[in-house]
């Protein structure tokens, strides 16, 4: 046995550190995988991972206090200015001061950037079907189910700082 091998073989798969949470280890590999897939459907229509859920948010409550989008992000507000600033040399959405708090920047959609939520919904739709292929209609609705299950016991943990909602 050289010094690369590890001690237990039928272990190798799983790093002898998480052998105590295998399916955290699991899900984080998934979750990382899942990134890279979405990253690649995101760069096919000129977004970067993160943007799309900022777009959403936009296409669905209109103008929007760049603050507001900060919070809803959970991100650093650098990271988010980084991105709002991409997303208009993009064309993608306007930046104006709010009229009610000249001090405040409204955040919108433009008509391009409106154009990019069927290009997103479909990016989203192929994900999906990429991520569940070989799944039938009920082992889909039971992992949906069960993940509902791991997201609520996770919320319930992580308190307000997970933006888990009431």
């Amino acid at each position: 046995m050289s010094s690369d091998d590890p001690v237990c073989p039928d272990s190798a798969r799983l790093p002898s550190a998480a052998r105590g949470g295998p399916f955290s280890h699991a899900v984080s590999r998934v979750a990382r995988l899942h990134r890279i897939a979405a990253g690649r459907q995101l760069r096919s229509i000129g977004l970067y991972p993160g943007q799309e859920f900022l777009m959403m948010y936009l296409w669905d409550a209109g103008a929007t206090r760049q603050s507001q989008l900060i919070k809803l992000l959970e991100l650093d507000p650098s990271t988010v200015t980084k991105m709002l600033q991409r997303l208009e040399q993009a064309g993608y959405v306007r930046r104006t001061p709010d009229p009610k708090d000249r001090r405040a920047s409204l955040v919108e959609a433009t008509d391009d950037g409106c154009v990019l939520h069927e290009r997103v919904r479909d990016a989203w739709t192929e994900l999906e079907e990429q991520t569940l292929a070989g799944l039938d209609e009920a082992e889909r609705a039971e992992l949906a189910r069960l993940l509902g299950k791991v997201e609520a016991n996770l919320c319930r943990s992580a308190g307000d700082e997970a933006g888990c909602g009431g």
